[in-house]
């Protein structure tokens, strides 16, 4: 019997509950969040069973994390402890980071610590990896992102647009000056938008890809849809969407691989959330892992991006190459 453990009941969370509840062989799900009537509440409209908040079954297979910052670190590092697997939806560099640095813990566990499984980061590393394998040599990175997956998301994308932008330079990620917006085309109905740099998943994106010299990620505002409009939506109502170049060598020349993907940020999210989960508890062997030894580190280092991409389809959430010419950096 395969029990997964799903920390967070927001928008993200019930996304992925949705999901896993669908998953071939994840028997059992378990739902904890901070608020137990949430959780409850999810629990009864999906089938599955609400626990305590912060409880650790020993019989967990694999924890999928919801959760704003702060949590998703605490419950890792306890996981990792405990030899489960995890996966975290959170998008904020700092926790981020603090998962990445469960690694020496997750070895030492025989277990799996996954951050950034969401839109940006994490189903734009898999296309960051799978554009780079159709190239002979990868020199230059560029991801966009739009939308926001909920209250958590918004407010850690409010954060990464004021703190200083990083970009990956040559063997370093360097903190820049705050620079002016650039205008990114995503897919519709998204369509253009101002972006700035920010800092948020920027060494992922070298993890997945060692060759490159340079790799930016930018993030546009909340989206315009939420204003003027006269009714206030909320933030898992948006589309989202990212915009992943990549730029490099193929037969002698120099060209670019560009994909987009459009799709409600949180749908997105809990989408890839819960697919990775499902396959770190030990279903969907159809997903090849690139590195499955124990350790922390991101999708695009971990996956196969063909199968990776192919299970998502199949549950909706779909990239498409961008025909014409790329962006001029």
């Amino acid at each position: 019997m395969t029990t997964v453990l799903l920390v967070g009941a927001g928008a993200v969370g019930v996304r992925t509950a949705r999901q896993l509840v669908d998953t071939p062989g994840v028997d059992r799900l378990l739902i904890s969040a901070r608020r137990g009537d949430r959780a409850a509440e999810l629990a009864r409209a999906v089938g599955a069973e609400p626990v305590g908040y912060g409880d650790l079954p020993s019989d967990v297979g694999a924890i999928a994390l919801a959760v704003p910052s702060g949590p998703a670190r605490e419950v890792a590092a306890r996981a990792a402890a405990a030899g489960i697997s995890t996966a975290a939806a959170t998008d904020d560099v700092d926790a981020i980071q603090a998962l990445l640095d469960l690694d020496a813990s997750a070895r030492a566990g025989g277990c799996l610590v996954v951050p950034g499984c969401a839109l940006v980061p994490g189903l734009a590393d898999v296309l960051v990896r799978h554009a780079a394998d159709a190239l002979e040599d990868v020199d230059e990175i560029y991801v966009a992102r739009a939308g926001v997956g909920g209250e958590a998301c918004a407010t850690a994308l409010r954060k990464a647009r004021r703190d200083r932008p990083v970009e990956w330079r040559g063997d370093a990620a360097v903190v820049e000056r705050r620079q002016g917006t650039e205008l990114v085309w995503f897919p519709d109905p998204v369509g253009a938008r101002e972006c700035v740099t920010v800092a948020s998943g920027v060494e992922l994106l070298h993890d997945a890809v060692p060759s490159v010299i340079r790799a930016t990620l930018r993030a546009a505002d909340a989206s315009p849809a939420r204003r003027g409009l006269g009714v206030r939506r909320r933030p898992s109502e948006d589309w989202g969407a990212a915009r992943v170049e990549v730029w490099g060598w193929r037969g002698g020349a120099r060209v670019a691989v560009v994909y987009g993907v459009i799709e409600p940020t949180a749908v997105a999210a809990g989408t890839v959330l819960a697919v990775t989960t499902a396959r770190l508890a030990g279903l969907l062997p159809e997903l090849a892992l690139r590195v499955p030894a124990p350790g922390a580190r991101g999708l695009g280092v971990l996956v196969e991006p063909a199968p990776f991409l192919a299970e998502l389809a199949r549950r909706g959430v779909t990239a498409a190459a961008f025909e014409g010419a790329a962006q001029s950096h």
